[in-house]
């Protein structure tokens, strides 16, 4: 006599099913693009039925704008999680620069890239893409402002600092497609570098190693405090 077990079918909270569904179409816009969205290549990922992803989102754009929010809050909970908790705004910093900068999340710029792209042509994403701009601009101001209070930073502007230093990522985000491998140091941390320049800090102040996100012991010391004996006139330095 043979017997059969059937699996028996766990039936899902709408909210989790509604996150799984997310989930699995962030995955596909890091991996394939926010162009490979549909409500058929989501119900294949989750082994469903194209009409549950409908029942849920009866508009794909809807579920393709919510895909690009969860991944990029995700990411930004990970780069620049809410208050300095494990040290000063200037380490906040370091470990923000070094963690956004590595090859680790040129999936990221990537995905920041293709919605950035779409968004001209499909509104609810558009404004998907606007809310995480003002979140970042708000994340990372805050950082900043608390930074000035303590006595770390120097700016009049946080909001402007901020800005002009996620310009810099953005910029270095839009070379994800062709690497930066291939670039000179000073151009890979030239984010760091402006955010040193906006906050008054040293040169090399937030280096950091890459790997671990910590002070890099073989960053650029700070100027030495015994001036020559003789000062002689001597050129601006170029910008790096």
């Amino acid at each position: 006599m043979t017997s059969s077990v059937q699996r028996k079918r766990v039936r899902k909270s709408p909210d989790d099913r509604r996150a799984e569904i997310v989930g699995a179409a962030a995955e596909v816009a890091l991996t394939e693009g926010l162009e490979c969205i549909t409500l058929r290549r989501i119900a294949e990922q989750l082994d469903v039925r194209p009409g549950l992803i409908s029942h849920y989102f009866p508009a794909v754009e809807d579920l393709v704008a919510e895909a690009f929010g969860s991944a990029a809050t995700a990411e930004l909970e990970t780069l620049l999680p809410v208050g300095p908790r494990d040290g000063s705004p200037q380490e906040h910093l370091a470990r923000f620069f070094a963690r956004a900068t590595g090859p680790a999340y040129d999936d990221m710029s990537r995905l920041w890239l293709n919605a950035r792209h779409l968004s001209r042509y499909r509104p609810v994403l558009r404004d998907r893409v606007l809310d995480q701009e003002k979140d970042w601009r708000g994340r990372l101001s805050g950082v900043i402002a608390t930074g000035v209070e303590r006595g770390e930073f120097r700016t009049e502007d946080p909001v402007l600092a901020a800005v002009r230093i996620l310009v810099v990522i953005d910029g270095l985000a839009g070379h994800a497609n062709t690497g930066l491998g291939n670039h000179p140091a000073t151009v890979t941390r030239l984010a760091a570098a402006t955010a040193e320049r906006e906050l008054g800090l040293p040169d090399g102040a937030l280096a950091t190693s890459a790997a671990t996100g910590e002070p890099d012991a073989t960053a650029a010391p700070e100027s030495p405090a015994v001036e020559p004996a003789a000062p002689t006139a001597k050129p601006d330095a170029e910008p790096s």
